[in-house]
């Protein structure tokens, strides 16, 4: 594996704690507010382009 999708690998974790984070601020109904959904939407479309630098390095 290369260094490119370890760094992938862990940018995504960083990017799942971010999430948790969020979802643990709006225990336990987890009604996000539009900023929070804005941010939600941020950090998945950042775990996206990790996800996708992994796809691309594991499967070259």
């Amino acid at each position: 594996m290369s260094k490119r999708a370890v760094d992938a690998v862990f940018q995504a974790l960083f990017l799942l704690s971010d999430l948790r984070f969020l979802l643990r601020e709006t225990a336990p109904k987890h009604d996000l507010d539009e900023a929070q959904r804005a941010r939600a939407a941020a950090t998945l479309e950042k775990m996206k382009r990790q996800i996708a630098i992994i796809e691309e390095e594991l499967i070259q």
